[in-house]
């Protein structure tokens, strides 16, 4: 490593520190860090802990510090003061990272989604399904929140609404996606609406979370419609005629249609139950 009398050279510090001299050079023009030494030749000399300087400004500026900022906290070398900030960054950095946990959840559901709507649309399958926490809202409460005779988009507007403030008051995280719950008929078909529901990312104490049990589902997709009536005769009469023997509720969601514009020909729902 090129030393000179103790020091290290701009290069070798920057191979030390894993930078670049050009790097160095910035933080030596704005005084973040300036060499310990200008030899006569006009090159720049650091010393070995200075390292540590620039180690403490690397943490800085990944947890998004301004760069006059750190160059005060620097010049202070104060530890209330670096102690305080390193708090505010952490704060900061974990809004962050519920941000991109979000998103995560988010684009997984949307991708999850998009692949099971590559089966044939009103084709029967069956698969493995994962266990899914829901936010399900009852069909009595949303009733009571809306006027008689209330259309469709209203009756989806106060699904969206309740939806985000459960999801606010009890911290949890949802990737949007609408579905709804059917009770299931003697006939094997299904019933009315018992519960409208968006997915959540992990269970919280809420009255409204409930857990759709993981199992062996039958499930079909239904493409390029906005009423999956259809959708439900199918599998209904692909139950009656097989002999099929089904468990719990049919659940509808959309897995689509929230990403891909809202429009008709490129909605997506699945219908699934879970198979005795």
């Amino acid at each position: 490593m090129e030393r000179n009398k103790g020091w290290l050279a701009s290069g070798a510090f920057a191979r030390l520190c894993g930078t670049t001299k050009e790097t160095l050079r910035h933080y030596k023009d704005i005084g973040l860090l300036p060499p310990a030494r200008q030899g006569e030749n006009g090159y720049a000399y650091y010393d070995l802990e200075q390292f540590y300087d620039f180690y403490a400004i690397t943490i800085f500026r990944q947890t998004g510090t301004p760069l006059e900022e750190i160059r005060r906290c620097l010049e202070g070398q104060s530890a209330p003061g670096t102690l305080a900030l390193f708090r505010e960054q952490r704060e900061r950095l974990e809004a962050e990272r519920e941000r991109l946990e979000q998103m995560e959840f988010v684009l997984s559901s949307a991708i999850h989604g998009l692949e099971f709507g590559e089966a044939p649309d009103l084709t029967p399958r069956t698969a493995w399904f994962p266990a899914e926490q829901l936010l399900a809202l009852p069909a009595e409460e949303l009733e009571a929140l809306l006027p008689p005779g209330a259309g469709e988009e209203e009756r989806l507007i106060a699904v969206l609404e309740r939806c985000q403030e459960l999801c606010r008051r009890y911290g949890l995280r949802t990737d949007h996606r609408l579905g709804a719950i059917h009770r299931r008929e003697e006939a094997a078909g299904q019933g009315s609406i018992s519960c409208l529901y968006t997915r959540v990312k992990e269970p919280k104490d809420c009255p409204f979370c409930l857990e759709k049990p993981a199992g062996e589902y039958l499930y079909l997709c239904c493409r390029g419609r906005w009423d999956i009536s259809q959708g439900y005769e199918a599998l209904s009469g692909y139950i009656r005629r097989e002999g099929i023997e089904t468990a719990g509720s049919f659940y509808a969601c959309d897995l689509a249609g929230f990403i891909l514009n809202g429009v008709e020909k490129n909605a997506l729902s699945m219908i699934s139950v879970r198979l005795a």
